[in-house]
């Protein structure tokens, strides 16, 4: 048996930034982690995806950018492991945690006795219901960057973040690429103007950019091919077929729900905006939590937990977490920053909003390097007592643009 003051139950983004804080604090903590340490982000999303999508714009051939891809994880992952954790004194135990309360963990045949729980076990990549999706089986960001080669084809179904970034990294290393989205424009939870410039981006890369367009069935062919019919014109036939249509809260398999802690239908672990779940003393931070799933608001989230779990402060106001000045990018070219409310969740929020929309057709800089199809949309609601005066509260903003999601942080420091 093992004391610590708090156990934390998975090694991506929220719990490693968890696990730190509380070594901040003064207390004992350790990492209960199934696999190398370093989630998703280090290893099957954002650094993965954003070195291919780099090495795509150098125009480098595949088998070099794929190598660079796992230099690049490799390089990342050594900062995270269990040797970089002892020296901030977190211990890590490789294996899979079982949860019996919010005092006791088991793992390996050995009990952790503990002050605190924080379950931060992350999303995997969901599988629509489609006919012969799962017996096929397609690839997904967990085993996208295990290609060798670039193949010559591939059907992309999802037109989200995922799906726009891998379609146009792999149309810019030679693949003949079919981006199938049921939605009626891609990157729906953006602004109309984002999805139309990026699904222009796309299909001048070569993209066969499909939106409105419902898959049916998959089927692998005798030549060893990927077949999707859709609802609407004829099947697309490719080498491989991504699924990227969003990830999938891990919350069940760790025992919570006989501890009492309510997960939804999701499988996402139900918190507060203190990150506590429904047992006291087990918290919960990350994409399991079924919030915005990126590697910063992850981060945020396991400061909060852990704060509100072991800091003195926290027994006299909690730390809360709030989405209203979380930015995230879509890292296509042109890039999509974006914080806060669109200009339709505005409208439905706020009558008396404003929008001030400037198309880089009317920006100078853009005009000289030519880099015109983009634009800046800022969203302001009424002051109290002064209303519009001076511009009123900013309460979203888009960047659409060669380095969106960096300018968008200026509009970021504003809403904050």
């Amino acid at each position: 048996m093992r004391r610590y003051d708090m156990v934390v139950i998975g090694g991506g983004a929220a719990g490693l930034v968890a696990a730190r804080e509380a070594r901040r604090l003064g207390k004992t903590v350790v990492i209960v982690q199934d696999g190398p340490l370093g989630g998703d982000c280090t290893f099957t999303g954002c650094v993965p995806s954003k070195t291919l999508l780099a090495q795509a714009a150098r125009q480098q051939p595949f088998e070099t950018a794929i190598a660079t891809v796992h230099e690049v994880v490799a390089h990342i992952a050594a900062g995270e492991d269990a040797a970089a954790m002892a020296k901030y004194g977190i211990d890590v135990i490789d294996g899979r945690a079982t949860v019996h309360s919010a005092h006791r963990v088991s793992v390996n045949g050995t009990t952790l006795k503990t002050r605190r729980v924080l379950v931060a076990t992350g999303a995997r990549p969901l599988l629509p219901p489609i006919p012969g999706l799962a017996e096929l089986p397609p690839l997904t960001n967990e085993t996208l960057f295990q290609l060798t080669a670039a193949p010559a084809s591939l059907v992309v179904l999802g037109g989200g973040p995922i799906g726009c970034e891998m379609a146009q990294a792999f149309a810019r290393f030679g693949t003949a690429v079919t981006l199938v989205e049921a939605a009626p424009r891609l990157l729906p939870r953006e602004e109309p103007e984002a999805s139309a410039t990026v699904a222009r981006a796309l299909q001048a890369d070569g993209v066969d950019v499909r939106v409105g367009t419902t898959a049916t069935g998959v089927a692998r062919l005798a030549d060893g091919n990927v077949e999707l019919t859709t609802d609407l014109g004829a099947p697309v036939q490719a080498e491989h077929l991504l699924a990227a249509i969003g990830r999938a809260p891990s919350g069940r398999g760790f025992g919570l729900e006989s501890a009492g802690v309510e997960i939804d239908e999701r499988g996402a672990v139900v918190v507060d905006d203190a990150m506590a779940t429904s047992v006291r003393g087990i918290f919960a931070a990350g994409d399991v939590t079924g919030r915005l799933q990126f590697t910063h608001a992850a981060g945020r989230m396991g400061w909060i937990a852990a704060a509100n779990a072991l800091s003195k402060v926290a027994r006299v106001r909690r730390f809360r977490f709030s989405t209203a000045a979380v930015p995230w990018a879509t890292f296509t070219s042109p890039e999509v920053g974006r914080v806060g409310l669109t200009e339709a969740e505005a409208a439905a929020r706020y009558p008396d909003a404003r929008v001030a929309f400037l198309p880089f057709t009317h920006v100078d800089r853009a005009l000289a390097t030519g880099h015109t199809d983009g634009f800046v949309k800022l969203i302001a609601v009424p002051r109290r007592l002064i209303g519009h005066l001076g511009g009123g509260r900013l309460v979203g903003a888009t960047v659409v643009g060669p380095t969106g999601g960096d300018v968008v942080h200026e509009a970021v420091l504003a809403v904050q």
